[in-house]
Order: C-alpha cells, then structure tokens, then sequence
C-alpha cells in the first residue's frame, strides 16, 4: 500500500477573504505499509542498524553511509552521515540525527543538512499474526520555492516513489512475501 499525499498552505488572498493554495510552497507526504513475515524483533534489528540501509536502496542512488561514529544501536540524538547521488551522478552530502526511539515500535529520522528543506521520516512497526507491520511516513519539502515543487512534478516524486517500490521488493527477497 503506497499512499502519496500533497498539500498546500493556504493564505487569505489580500483582494478578497478567500483562501487559496500556494503550490510552491508545497510539502510532500508519503506513506507506504509492508507485510513482513518475520518477527518483530528481526525487523526492529534490520531496520534500525544503519549499516543495512544501502542494501535496500537501489545502488543508482550512489547511497553510502559515511559516518563513522554513529554506533549500532539506534538512540535519540543519533547523527548518520550519507552520500546519495540522486540527480546525475553527482555526490551531495546529507546528514540525518535519528530524533526520536521508541524501542521496537518506532523511530524517526530528521535531516539536519541535505537535498531537502524538510526531511521527517518516521518508521513504525507494529507485530501482527504471522509477521510484522513495517509503515514508513515522510514528509518533504524541496528547496528552491516554486522550483522545488517543479522539481517535485517532474522527478522528485517519481524518484522518491521509485526508491520506496525497490525498498519493498528487496525486503521481500530478503524476508519473503507475505502471503
């Protein structure tokens, strides 16, 4: 299940006492829900070691993590270090600080400097019969004012898209189909 949600902010239009919606400054919401047929403690160990997030995401993203002091285990105030290289080949630089843990049911990744003007990307997990219930939701706001949102429409959402839809498929090679 892949949800992607778009809202604007409205302001009152000074001729009138309308609202209407300011597309560029648009932020940007994602939403996707996985089955897994694992435990919840394997997923909780999977998903919250950051050694294990280049091996789900697709490697024409250049996607390495940098930092050499971020630990294994995962804690609030955490700082992890990256390279992606999203828009033709070229390298950027994006530092997340993990803001918030709750063991085993969620944590949440906040950028603190990178390609977005907003990153909030909070990981759920939730154990089910037969497995575990992985949600992910993102919300994202691209730099750059109208730019950003035409940004958005012409690669950004595709590629944001295209990133979580190999995410899934990985996960199930790696841990199975849910049936």
């Amino acid at each position: 299940l892949t949800d992607i949600s778009y809202r604007t902010f409205p302001f009152i239009n000074r001729y009138s006492n309308e609202f209407k919606p300011i597309i560029f400054m648009a932020a940007h919401s994602i939403k996707t829900v996985q089955k897994i047929p694992i435990s919840l403690d394997e997923a909780w160990a999977f998903f919250s070691n950051p050694a294990n997030l280049q091996a789900i995401t697709p490697s024409n993203m250049g996607f390495r993590v940098i930092s050499k002091h971020h630990g294994e285990k995962m804690y609030a105030g955490q700082i992890i270090e990256y390279t992606v290289k999203p828009v033709l080949g070229i390298p950027i630089y994006w530092m997340t600080e993990i803001t918030q843990v709750k063991d085993k049911e969620y944590f949440i990744d906040e950028q603190r400097f990178g390609p977005y003007k907003l990153w909030h990307h909070q990981h759920h997990f939730k154990a089910i019969e037969g497995g575990v219930e992985m949600t992910d939701i993102i919300h994202y706001k691209n730099p750059m004012w109208f730019l950003g949102t035409l940004a958005n429409e012409l690669f950004v959402k595709k590629q944001l898209q295209g990133i979580f839809d190999f995410r899934f498929k990985k996960v199930e090679e790696m841990f199975g189909k849910w049936n």
